[in-house]
């Protein structure tokens, strides 16, 4: 099988995630990782025996294909754009951009010049989401109509050794679990037409309730609750509430309304899960799940079908032009609830194709 080369910068904690992964799709060949703390990406290296290399090193590689952008998200578009003026396709994690504007420079850029963009998450190919997409598509919850988004935590500094980055620009509740649940709503009724919402912050400090910097109070630059309302083009309305300010709720992460059943969809933040139809008639019914990666962490899935859809020449799933319309509309809650008006969105995006077969075994899943 031909290869696409990957270079990584970034090597902080999701990279081991990643790094996990990738060896399991075939396609994929990890050319160096990267930091600027080469300490660091000395390390990574050496837990998953890839080289570690400058940063520059990767930029000027020609077999590599792929720049993986996993740097904080302040950084995610100047990393890219300078991937991209280096002849390379960015991959990155979420979000694309820390605004809008800045994210659309990023794919306009790529557009321009003729490469792809990419963008976690892709939580949204696994077979759980997957099929209840197929459910959706096949009518069985009839007209969908409206559903509910719900991520709530007391926030991330009780466990990552470096939340700092949450409660800055660029972070925050939105921000950082929208992209999961924003994305995996637009994969099961298509764009967002409008939203209304408010954003909030409880607390102007946090402290680090996690080793080595437990104890150290860090600020607060951003809202930690956002919640409202997200009018689709096909006419469907979902509530969605992300927050690092709750203790705790009994809300379930996704759930679609359609005027012939209720679907309860997983965590949008993981691959698989437990699928449940309600319908208006009957007993509540688990269906099955067959389509692959619903088992397991599968972070590398989107560069992975971005990898294939270089050599075929075919759109890739977890694209540039989702990714922007994700981030337009999580942005649109900040600007609705300082307005204090619905706001309409600029950008409209196609439903990715479905994926209904492996990437592992050489069958691409058209």
């Amino acid at each position: 099988m031909q290869q696409v080369g990957i270079g990584i910068i970034g090597c902080g904690n999701i990279s081991s995630a990643y790094l996990k992964t990738l060896p399991q799709f075939p396609i994929l060949k990890v050319c160096g990782v990267a930091d600027l703390n080469a300490d660091l990406a000395a390390s990574r290296a050496a837990e998953f025996n890839v080289p570690a290399r400058s940063i520059d090193e990767l930029y000027g590689d020609p077999e590599i294909r792929i720049i993986l952008n996993l740097t904080v998200p302040k950084a995610h578009v100047a990393v890219g754009l300078k991937a991209l003026e280096a002849g390379k396709h960015v991959y990155s994690e979420k979000p694309l951009g820390v605004t809008f504007s800045e994210g659309k420079r990023l794919s306009d850029v790529a557009r321009a010049m003729g490469l792809r963009i990419g963008s976690a998450p892709d939580t949204f190919l696994g077979g759980a989401h997957q099929t209840a997409r197929a459910l959706i598509d096949d009518g069985a919850i009839g007209q969908p109509i409206g559903g509910t988004a719900f991520f709530m935590c007391p926030g991330h500094e009780r466990w990552h050794p470096n939340p700092d980055f949450y409660y800055e620009a660029g972070g925050g509740p939105m921000l950082d679990m929208g992209p999961y649940y924003i994305t995996d709503l637009v994969n099961l009724l298509g764009p967002v037409e409008k939203v209304a919402g408010f954003a909030t912050k409880a607390r102007d400090t946090r402290k680090i309730g996690s080793e080595p910097r437990r104890g150290e109070v860090i600020p607060v630059h951003v809202p930690t609750h956002v919640t409202g309302l997200m009018s689709f083009v096909n006419g469907a309305v979902v509530q969605i509430s992300m927050s690092f300010d709750v203790a705790g709720h009994r809300h379930t992460p996704l759930e679609i309304y359609g005027t012939e059943a209720t679907l309860i969809v997983p965590d949008p933040n993981h691959f698989g899960g437990d699928l449940f139809l309600l319908p208006v008639v009957g007993e509540a019914q688990g269906k099955p799940v067959s389509l692959p990666y619903a088992e397991g962490n599968w972070r590398s899935l989107g560069l992975a079908d971005m990898a294939h859809a270089i050599i075929e020449d075919r759109p890739h799933r977890a694209n540039g032009d989702l990714a922007l319309h994700v981030l337009e509309v999580m942005e649109a809650f900040q600007t609705a609830s300082d307005r204090g008006e619905t706001v309409s969105i600029t950008t409209r995006v196609e439903r990715p194709a479905p994926l209904s077969e492996s990437l592992i075994d050489g069958r691409l899943g058209r």
